[in-house]
């Protein structure tokens, strides 16, 4: 693959597998004899999501949301914009959103008030990475892959200016390194 940018593995494949499988797991026994509805938020989260479902052994519902705010850079705008609204009511559900990285909790600090106030039975979060040293609200985090340095990220869902996405492992852009 012919990069625009040197890349180095942060996160290796089979440490993102085995670490989605606990995560599954782990969300099977807590919603054990219960349906539950992911919401994957578009689209960072989608290999995440996908990957997450086919371990989890209770029934699955999925929906999509996308909300933006990056655009094209490199750090979060603070301001949140809803792109695609969800399908199918979470009124009784309970509902996972899945997220594919929490820096700063701006936008899920947004959007967690917004589905809540659409009744479901209960609403966590899970999301792959974690930047705590980012965060500038708290965020209530219930299943959590990996707390990562404040390093700028791709693969596995994540982009650079819609970039990398197709990665199978989770890397880190060295941007100061542009040809």
């Amino acid at each position: 693959m012919s990069n625009k940018h040197k890349i180095s593995v942060m996160i290796s494949e089979d440490k993102l597998q085995e670490k989605i499988a606990e995560i599954g797991a782990k969300i099977s026994a807590d919603y054990e004899g219960k349906e539950i509805k992911l919401i994957c938020i578009l689209k960072g989260s989608i290999f995440f999501c996908c990957e997450l479902a086919k371990r989890i052994t209770v029934p699955v519902k999925i929906d999509f949301m996308q909300t933006s705010s990056y655009g094209s850079g490199t750090t979060s705008s603070g301001n949140i914009v809803i792109k695609k609204e969800l399908d199918e009511s979470i009124e009784g559900e309970h509902v996972i959103v899945v997220e594919d990285i929490i820096d700063s909790g701006n936008t899920l600090f947004r959007l967690m008030p917004m589905l809540e106030e659409r009744n479901p039975a209960d609403i966590c979060i899970c999301t792959l990475l974690d930047k705590p040293d980012r965060r500038e609200v708290d965020i209530d985090v219930k299943y959590n892959g990996f707390n990562i340095p404040d390093e700028f990220v791709v693969g596995y869902g994540l982009d650079y200016d819609q970039m990398y996405r197709n990665l199978p492992f989770i890397g880190v852009v060295h941007l100061d390194d542009e040809n």
